[in-house]
């Protein structure tokens, strides 16, 4: 990871296939095109791989979030619950459907609590939102089950999780829509897209017509189109498909890479009996993206995570202190702070977000470091980090 580090002439190939037609356009132009339907065929690819009937092909993850929202009905005042470790376009996506995001604990699988998520459901809540972080998995059967008992809607976030699976049944695939990212930093990547996965022919349809000013797709006049639904652009281009394209059918070269760089690593961690590893529900679905790890208390961890990067291990990050990915630093959530009004603060039930404590989460964050594992180390690269890694670890006298 990420898939920018695999760039080759199969990227290339497709990009000159679409600029050789010169349509950049993903709908319409069928003749000019002569054939070539790269967000299609891209479509196609991901359906097979994760076995959804369904796949729309979008702008980005956050897109595909916006969208899988909106396909199942999520909006003004509904409720919907979501972690406390997870990129921020996830809340963005909750608070831009004009909905409340409501925050339960996560665990040691650094994914969502089910028995947490069961304790914040109120009369209001629409749906739970988990979202498989660092490239492996939720204990997602479990909070499917509370989803159908509670008869909630679950949509996954596996923007980090493509290629993942639980028991041989792929990330994104256990609620009514999943949501995969293919920015610059992802497993694979576009340079910006996303896509929505789901096996309901109505949701894919309201989908698929959201994405696209709520175009119907029906015949052979784009002009002439129906509009059935309201919707906005979260249309990709050919030329961004095209490069996903190419780099979707690297999927299984790059997990097999990352796996194996993974356990190397791993492997030698484990003389050390103070630190313990992610609780992973199936290992073998595991893709692989990250090694993430727990140290005892919150000091040993930034501190080792200070000296890894001093000894040029580097791409080790320590969560608790990151803007991006943990609530801790999001003041802007925490005081609602938007360009314009926000829909959530028209709602006496919207949460005091900055008077919000999440105990269990902060205590696990605090002691978790995740190291990316990367495609490109060579042999040597990864013995020389493996060997740096054991002996910073070495002088901490844990």
């Amino acid at each position: 990871m990420p898939g920018f580090e695999i760039f080759g002439d199969e990227e290339r190939k497709e990009v000159q296939d679409v600029l050789d037609t010169g349509v950049l356009f993903r709908y319409g132009f069928d003749q000019a095109r002569k054939g070539r339907w790269k967000a299609k065929a891209f479509e196609a690819d991901l359906s097979k791989l994760t076995g959804a009937q369904y796949c729309h092909l979008c702008s980005s993850g956050t897109a595909a979030l916006s969208i899988a929202l909106a396909a199942c009905g999520v909006g003004a005042g509904d409720e919907v619950i979501v972690p406390p470790f997870t990129f921020v376009a996830t809340i963005e996506a909750v608070l831009g459907a004009g909905a409340v995001p409501v925050f339960a604990e996560i665990d040691e699988t650094l994914c969502l609590n089910p028995d947490a998520v069961n304790a914040v459901i109120t009369p209001r809540t629409k749906a739970v939102l988990p979202v498989h972080m660092c490239g492996s998995m939720a204990s997602i059967d479990e909070i499917k089950a509370l989803c159908e008992q509670k008869q909630l809607v679950l949509i996954e976030d596996a923007c980090q999780a493509i290629g993942g699976s639980l028991n041989g049944k792929a990330l994104g695939t256990f609620g009514q829509m999943g949501c995969f990212s293919f920015d610059p930093v992802k497993t694979i990547t576009c340079g910006e897209g996303g896509a929505v996965v789901t096996d309901d022919k109505e949701l894919y349809t309201i989908a698929e017509g959201y994405a696209d000013h709520g175009h119907d797709h029906t015949g052979s006049d784009r002009g002439l189109e129906g509009h059935p639904i309201l919707g906005t652009n979260f249309r990709i281009s050919e030329l961004n498909a095209a490069v996903g394209l190419a780099q979707l059918r690297k999927i299984d070269y790059i997990l097999k890479k990352q796996r194996a760089h993974k356990k190397a690593i791993k492997d030698a961690m484990l003389q050390f009996s103070e630190i313990s590893f992610r609780r992973i529900p199936d290992e073998k679905g595991d893709t692989a993206t990250f090694l993430s790890f727990f140290l005892p208390e919150e000091e040993h961890a930034r501190k080792l995570a200070g000296e890894l990067a001093g000894a040029g291990v580097d791409s080790c990050f320590y969560w608790y202190d990151n803007n991006w990915h943990y609530i801790r630093q999001w003041d802007h959530l925490k005081r609602l702070s938007s360009a314009a009004k926000l829909p959530a603060r028209l709602f006496e039930h919207c949460p005091n977000y900055e008077n919000m404590e999440l105990l269990q989460s902060d205590k696990i964050i605090g002691r978790t470091i995740s190291m990316l594992i990367k495609l490109s180390w060579t042999k040597e690269g990864l013995s020389q980090r493996i060997e740096k890694l054991v002996e910073v670890i070495s002088k901490m006298n844990l």
